[in-house]
């Protein structure tokens, strides 16, 4: 399974919109962090081996889109941090990690 990026305010209320009927999953990434390079190891990872298929998978570059990176932490009520995954459920956030919890362990124990 493979994630999509997101990099305008539409298209993040179109995934806040559809969170009401399926779950929604975003990666928070840094282009320039090797934390968040990590993290997105750990993404992908996860993603490769047997994800959830009722749920999409998202990404949102930080740096090069900033506005909705702000706009996902106001909309959740979220403190923006990267790498951050926020599992988004009925257009609100039911889980989210950040850092070094950014892990393919930590993704299925919840998502799974």
């Amino acid at each position: 399974m493979a994630w999509r990026e997101i990099s305008t305010i539409d298209e993040w209320n179109a995934l806040l919109a559809k969170s009401a009927e399926r779950g929604q999953v975003i990666l928070k990434h840094s282009t320039t962090c090797p934390v968040s390079a990590n993290a997105l190891h750990e993404y992908e990872a996860y993603l490769q081996a047997a994800p959830n298929a009722d749920v999409d998978y998202t990404l949102v570059k930080v740096i090069e889109s900033r506005p909705v990176s702000n706009q996902i932490a106001e909309d959740l009520n979220v403190k923006h941090e990267s790498p951050q995954i926020i599992y988004i459920k009925d257009k609100a956030k039911y889980w989210s990690a950040t850092h070094w919890a950014v892990t393919k362990a930590h993704m299925t124990a919840v998502l799974d």
